[in-house]
Formats: structure tokens, C-alpha cells, sequence
């Protein structure tokens, strides 16, 4: 249901709830369900996991992404509230504009990846992963017993709305019928509060996880099966599940929270240094930032680096090895690229192997394997950028 008044900071999100508003339509339309991150999730429907990357990669999918952590941050401490916890320049976006970035801990290690909207509607807009969401809720709940107690204005509202994402180069024709905004001025990273397709209080943010166009659409959960249904009317749009966003994900270099990154490793190490404002930077006002800020110069003993390879699929925990044979990293994502039809993958190595076509060996099934270190992304993106 849509979140309704209520006192903000006492309300708790309801977690772990194993089912999104979709579950029933997901399996009405053929989905194949799984657990992930303690949800009942399709991870593809009646096409094959190929079809549905490919008619994402050429038209566009809808995904349930509903499973995801939505927060909003009031209060005139907002900023500084939110600031404490991430790596980010909040204070610097402009109205409606987000931005990815990272939970640190003060070791230096990311505890989670987000992004963060700065709307004008006086809150701010984060959007956090589906398997941190009781650490990532914990987390700021007690910075936001912290904050009130040193006398500051901050709150937390945990939003009950569904969220869906529709992704692909079609995206704004199919909907652009369904709003009065003009697409062609939300860029990448800027969001709009506005009805899609009749739909009152929806929010619709141009960002996504595949690399393509696309956008996020907030919407409240009892109308969130009839919006999807009306989008899927258009021919151009298919349903989608987890098998093509992970594949779309990893041929668009984009990290998945336990996998590629985590508390072990920092942004330095992760190659996300990006993600961190120069104002911070020179601050050094964030969590590990005395840890953090001193690897941005001088070089870490390990990085995050692509892999391409030829034969067996490259997965998770696959060894990396030099062309002696000695390990020196290990894989951390991998699949075989539907749009390159090679094996792509990414993983931490040593960082005298980091340079991109550095040759390495990948260790798979006993055997050893050529593979060269590759720039990221595999595939080229097509965030949209404005007119």
C-alpha cells in the first residue's frame, strides 16, 4: 500500500517481506521465481535469458525492482545527515539531480552502493540494494539518533512504494505517450515527480543498471500491476528477470554489492574512486576518508579490473593467475556476453596486472585459460545525456 502520514523517524521498514506488489503477475506471465536477497524474484519468463538481454540491448524491458531499499531524508540537516554516512557531494547537485554513491565504514570499506536524489520537494531521494537493506536501515538509524541528539533536523520516512525499471533504447518513445514532461530534458541522473500513464504520485528517474537509456519509476503500489500492464501494450516492451540484468550489468562494467564490491575492499581498490566528491576529498569528512583518501595517490596492492576470455564460462571466485601460473587475483562476476559472444568478467588482481591488455591466465575447471585484461565497460553505454 502507499505510504501514508505518519511520525517518520519511528517507522521501520518492512523487510525481508519475500514477495514484491508484482509476485502474482510475475507468475501469471510465466516467470521463473527464485530467492534473492530474501525475495521471491523472476529470474526470466517464457523467453530465454538471452532473448530478454538482447531485446533489452535493441528495445526495452521492464524489470521489478521493487525489492530495493526507498528512503526519504527531510529535515534542514538533510544534507550534512546524508553527507555523514556517504562519500558523495550532495550539497553541490543541483535540484533533482542524483548521483551514485557509497556507504563507507571507517576501515575504508564499502557497506553499500546507492544513489541519492536531491529533489525539490524538500527531502532526498535514496535508493539503496535489496541485501543491505536491514544493515543499510540500521545504519542510518542510529547516525539518526546521533544527529538528533546533538540537537540537529533530520528524519526518515522508509517509502512503501513499488519500483520498476524500464530500460532500453526505446524507453522514451514508449513513454513519452504516458507523460506531460518532455523526456528530452531529464537527462542521466535527474528525476521528475509526475502521473505516468494516469498514474498519480509516481517518481521517474533516468538511471538504470543495464547501460542503456532508461529510467526508474517509483509508483505506488496498487496501481504498479496496471502501469506495468499498460506499458507492456506497446510491442516494443517485454518483461525482464534477473538472469539479463545481471548479464546486462556486467557488460556495462557495473559492480554488484557482495560480489565485486564489499566491506573488504575501498573505492580505490573497486576503481570508484569517481564517486567521490573533491570537495570531500579535500575535507576528508567522510567514514575511512584517512584510509581512503591517502590510496588515491599512491597505488593500492589490488584493483578491480575487466577480464575477456575465450571457452569455458568465467564465474565467481574463478582464480587469476599470471603466465607462470602464479595467482594473483581472483573473479568476482562472470558470464558469457551475449552482444560480444565472448566470455566477459571482472575481478581483483594485483595491481601490476591491472593495465588493460595485460595477458593473464583464468583457472576453470582445472584447466588453464588465456584471458586479457580489458578496459570496462565490455560494451559501450547509452546513458542519455540531453538533447
Amino acid at each position: 500500500m502507499q505510504s501514508g502520514p505518519y511520525s517518520r523517524s519511528s517507522i521501520k521498514p518492512t523487510l525481508k517481506n519475500t514477495r514484491t506488489p508484482l509476485y502474482d503477475f510475475h507468475r501469471a506471465q510465466g516467470g521463473k521465481m527464485v530467492e534473492f536477497a530474501g525475495w521471491s524474484m523472476p529470474v526470466q519468463y517464457k523467453d530465454s535469458h538471452i532473448a530478454s538481454h538482447l531485446h533489452t540491448r535493441q528495445h526495452c524491458s521492464i524489470f521489478d525492482v521493487s525489492h530495493m531499499l526507498q528512503t526519504k531524508v527531510y529535515g534542514k540537516d538533510r544534507v550534512k545527515f546524508i553527507e555523514s554516512l556517504i562519500v558523495g557531494d550532495i550539497a553541490e547537485l543541483k535540484d533533482n539531480q542524483g548521483t551514485l554513491s557509497l556507504f563507507t565504514n571507517t576501515k575504508g570499506g564499502i557497506m553499500d552502493d546507492l544513489i541519492v536524489t536531491k529533489t525539490d520537494q524538500e527531502y532526498l531521494y535514496v535508493v539503496s540494494n535489496a541485501g543491505c537493506a536491514d544493515k543499510d536501515s540500521a545504519h542510518m538509524q542510529a547516525k539518526l539518533q546521533e544527529f538528533k541528539a546533538a540537537g540537529h533536523d533530520v528524519d526518515l520516512e522508509y517509502m512503501e512504494e513499488s519500483l520498476i525499471a524500464l530500460q532500453g533504447p526505446s524507453m522514451a518513445r514508449v513513454l513519452q505517450e504516458g507523460v506531460c514532461d518532455d523526456l528530452s530534458k531529464l537527462s542521466f541522473m535527474t528525476s521528475v515527480l509526475t502521473p505516468v500513464f494516469g498514474v498519480q504520485g509516481c517518481r521517474v528517474t533516468r538511471c538504470g543498471y543495464t547501460g542503456e537509456d532508461g529510467v526508474e519509476i517509483s509508483v505506488p503500489c496498487e496501481s504498479v500491476v496496471a502501469l506495468t500492464e499498460r506499458l507492456l501494450v506497446n510491442s516494443e516492451v517485454k518483461l525482464a528477470g534477473l538472469g539479463a540484468r545481471d548479464s546486462l550489468r556486467l557488460e556495462a562494467g557495473l559492480c554488484l554489492y557482495g560480489n565485486d564490491i564489499d566491506e573488504t575492499t575501498t573505492p580505490v581498490e573497486a576503481s570508484l574512486v569517481w564517486t567521490i566528491g573533491k570537495r570531500r576529498r579535500q575535507a576528508r569528512d567522510f567514514p575511512g576518508a584517512d584510509i581512503i583518501v591517502p590510496q588515491i595517490k599512491a597505488k593500492t596492492q589490488r584493483k578491480r579490473v575487466g577480464l575477456i576470455s575465450r571457452g569455458p564460462p568465467v564465474r565467481q571466485h574463478t582464480p587469476i593467475l599470471s603466465p607462470d601460473g602464479r595467482i594473483i587475483g581472483e573473479v568476482t562476476s562472470g558470464c558469457p556476453s551475449p552482444c560480444l559472444k565472448q566470455n566477459v568478467a571482472m575481478g581483483y588482481v594485483e595491481m601490476s596486472f591491472s593495465k588493460v591488455g595485460t595477458p593473464i591466465q583464468v583457472e576453470v575447471r582445472k584447466k588453464m585459460t588465456p584471458a586479457v585484461v580489458s578496459k570496462m565497460p565490455f560494451v559501450p553505454t547509452n546513458y542519455y545525456t540531453g538533447c
